[in-house]
């Protein structure tokens, strides 16, 4: 394929999504998105068919930035499909999603939010606004909406560290593309409720990033406790959750090796009472 050229008034500038749409690019991507979405018709019929779904992730701000966090199953109906899956996401340097619903759009959106992150950096030659890149993967979850009619839902948590106002912003999401910014923390997937009550009880204004950091650990282990569609950590397999922190230095993913340490002190208390 050449190198496409366009007009002045046909230029597509940095929106990669319609620079695709330009050089017919999208026609793939639709059609095997939408044999994805009419591979069933309820969300019984997915699972019965094996698609895999991720589950719970959360995100909580503390001073210096946010904490972002998943754990790693993805089940298939009563299955677990997948032990390692990844679903706390580096979108670029100063941002991170994190997903739950049907992996495989899951994915697949995550994969074109980051292309279309670094199209725009390189033609406008300086990063989209952390505001900016929460408008668009709305843009993007609302285009999956015929095929979460269809019970292929995706809702994922959008973070990062805003370089405009120097602090961490996170935001959630529902399956009709509505964005909503969230101050404290959220979770999403089907141990949100769990997580969430673990993190509303622990949460101040002033958590350090270590304290943030605990927090979360103890909320995805509480998480698979009670629900399980969610896996919690695996000490045989050498299987953790994937906790990263996004700060004025950028996006950090924190080494198993610290996990070990972390989950070792959750299992010592619970141990204890």
């Amino acid at each position: 394929m050449t190198m496409p050229l366009f007009s002045t008034g046909d230029d597509p500038g940095a929106n990669f999504a319609e620079l695709l749409r330009r050089v017919g690019l999208d026609d793939g991507v639709s059609s095997a998105l939408g044999h994805k979405a009419h591979a069933g018709t309820t969300g019984d019929a997915l699972h019965d068919l094996g698609v895999p779904h991720a589950t719970t992730c959360v995100a909580l701000n503390y001073g210096d930035g946010v904490v972002m966090a998943g754990d790693r199953r993805a089940t298939s109906g009563n299955l677990i499909s997948h032990r390692r899956m990844e679903k706390v996401v580096e979108a670029d340097r100063y941002s991170g999603v994190a997903i739950a619903g049907a992996a495989g759009p899951a994915m697949e959106m995550i994969r074109l939010f980051q292309l279309q992150l670094e199209h725009y950096e390189k033609v406008e030659g300086s990063p989209l606004s952390l505001e900016g890149k929460a408008n668009l993967l709305s843009t993007m979850v609302r285009g999956n909406l015929p095929a979460a009619m269809m019970g292929m839902i995706v809702v994922p948590i959008f973070a990062g560290y805003d370089l405009r106002r120097h602090c961490g912003r996170l935001w959630d999401y529902d399956a009709t593309g509505g964005r909503y910014e969230e101050r404290k923390y959220v979770a999403t997937g089907s141990g949100s409720l769990q997580a969430s009550t673990v993190v509303k009880v622990g949460f101040n204004e002033d958590l350090s990033g270590d304290e943030a950091i605990d927090l979360a650990a103890r909320a995805l282990w509480e998480a698979a406790d009670a629900d399980s569609a969610t896996g919690g950590p695996d000490a045989l397999r050498g299987i953790y959750p994937v906790v990263a922190t996004i700060d004025a230095d950028g996006w950090n993913r924190l080494e198993d090796d610290d996990l070990v340490e972390r989950y070792e002190r959750i299992v010592s208390e619970v141990r204890s009472r």
